[in-house]
């Protein structure tokens, strides 16, 4: 008596990959535990903005993690001093121990950098 098996590699490399597959519960297991991390790691309400998903990319199954929040360029990579200047009026107006200022020029010192999200990655391997 013989046995015939016959391994269809696309067949088993869909299942793997499908939604709810054992790859993509693993995948989303971990990119869901370094995207809880950069919120912990996050300054400020920067956190909030924190969001994660596993898509199909051209090599397999991908975790991607993102941050919407305006300024988590400035934050992640830091910033030189610079000069801010008002774009659309003709001053700037902010707050300064409670009093309202109006100014046309801030001397911006610059921050150093707060990589959150890259160290969340290191920490959730």
């Amino acid at each position: 008596m013989s046995v015939e098996v016959r391994v269809d590699p696309g067949r088993i490399a869909q299942l793997l990959r499908a939604r709810g597959g054992i790859a993509h519960r693993r995948m989303s297991a971990r990119t869901e535990r370094v995207a809880n991390i950069a919120r912990n790691e996050a300054p400020g309400s920067m956190g909030n903005y924190i969001d994660w998903k596993v898509t199909e990319g051209p090599r397999g199954l991908q975790g991607v993690i993102t941050c919407d929040h305006p300024a988590v360029r400035w934050v992640h990579e830091g910033a030189r001093p610079h000069l801010i200047r008002p774009r659309r009026a003709k001053a700037l107006r902010f707050e300064v121990n409670g009093q309202v200022v109006f100014t046309q020029l801030v001397r911006h010192p610059g921050n150093r950098a707060n990589p959150f999200l890259t160290r969340a990655l290191r920490l959730g391997r």
